[in-house]
């Protein structure tokens, strides 16, 4: 065992090496942001929202420490949110992915400023989520076994930075160790097991106290995200990065693809998605679908690509306002599974802004009154 515990940091450190001399040709990419104005807020805060409580039966006694009649607070979202001195009429609602929690959305790996300020700046309030039982909002009622489990070199790759170690040669993904080592640090586990009856009513509690708002989401947030919508009549539009989960009316199922299923709602609650504008937006390194990838997590996104694509087509046959928005169509090339965090971020938060101004969720208050 000590012979291990030696070589373990050994290992570490040879990846890192490698990477970083993967990395050497687009380190001069990596320069320091120029000097921006003062970023000015009216105001800040942060609270829970929704959860359940645990209690034990039985009457408390205050003279002892026997958990009889006590109870605990758990199974919340947490909201932090930023609101700029003049702010547009909906705010932007952040929920980040399998794995992450809130700072995915913050200053960048590599000291950037992310989409909290980038839409700070553009006159949105801006509403960061911790979903149910992770991160910030960690207290379950519901415990489990965290088990630590060595996963990062696989999830360089499902996550499309490139082939370990070494990122792909147009990757947008910061180059060097210390952008890779603040990436692995801004992951959080679940502190109890994933639930979407406990997720789901937690930040459709948040959301009702934010009131009608434009919500993004990122991967594994896209499938509860859909059904936030379905649920809640206070989400104004959604923007999807990258979702894992796709859902679909009955009587309009498609087939599983490559072992991406989906998700089956009653037409009813499927044609509140047709109610408001929808993008689910991809990014580059996805095998095209007539040439499958080597790498089995990479190839998953050639057929969550294809679902999403389905889901689309349904949602815009039923009367819906859904398109699929892929960066390379685009002109941006050599994006990650993270666009919104990517070197050319800004350029990816303008696609966003472009579509809330052409779906009118840009407006100030005074300028609008049709929702």
């Amino acid at each position: 065992m000590k012979k291990q515990s030696r070589l373990f940091p050994i290992a570490i450190l040879a990846g890192c090496a490698a990477f970083a001399s993967g990395a050497a040709a687009h380190d001069n990419r990596n320069k320091p942001p120029k000097e921006l104005p003062p970023l000015v807020i009216k105001s800040q805060g942060a609270f829970a929202a929704g959860g359940t409580i645990l209690k034990q039966d039985g009457t408390f006694d205050p003279k002892s420490d026997n958990p009889v009649g006590m109870t605990l607070y758990g199974d919340h979202s947490y909201v932090e949110y930023q609101t700029p001195v003049k702010p547009r009429k909906y705010p932007l609602v952040m929920w980040h992915g399998g794995g992450q929690m809130a700072k995915t959305w913050q200053t960048t790996v590599d000291g950037r400023e992310g989409y909290q300020s980038i839409f700070l700046r553009r006159n949105f309030s801006v509403y960061l989520l911790d979903q149910p039982r992770r991160g910030r909002a960690g207290n379950t009622t519901v415990g489990k076994d965290l088990v630590p489990t060595p996963s990062n070199e696989t999830l360089f790759m499902a996550w499309r930075l490139g082939v370990w170690p070494h990122l792909y040669p147009n990757s947008q993904f910061p180059p060097g160790p210390q952008a890779l080592n603040q990436f692995w640090r801004q992951m959080t586990p679940d502190t109890g097991p994933s639930d979407n009856n406990v997720v789901v009513p937690g930040v459709m509690a948040a959301i009702n106290r934010i009131g009608p708002s434009v919500l993004l989401t990122h991967s594994a947030s896209g499938y509860p995200g859909w059904l936030a919508a379905i649920k809640t009549g206070n989400i104004r539009g959604i923007y999807a990065y990258e979702p894992t989960g796709y859902v679909f009316p009955e009587g309009m199922v498609p087939p599983t693809i490559g072992g991406i299923s989906p998700n089956v709602v009653s037409m009813k609650d499927f044609m509140q998605l047709t109610k408001i504008p929808i993008v689910i937006e991809y990014s580059d390194g996805i095998p095209p679908q007539n040439r499958p990838s080597p790498y089995p997590r990479v190839d998953l996104w050639r057929n969550r690509m294809a679902m999403g694509m389905l889901m689309r087509d349904t949602i815009n046959k039923l009367g819906g306002h859904a398109q699929i928005v892929h960066l390379p169509d685009y002109g941006l090339h050599g994006n990650t599974h993270f666009s919104f965090a990517d070197l050319n971020n800004l350029k990816v938060a303008d696609l966003l802004s472009s579509w809330l101004h052409k779906n009118k969720l840009d407006v100030y208050p005074s300028a609008h009154h049709g929702h």
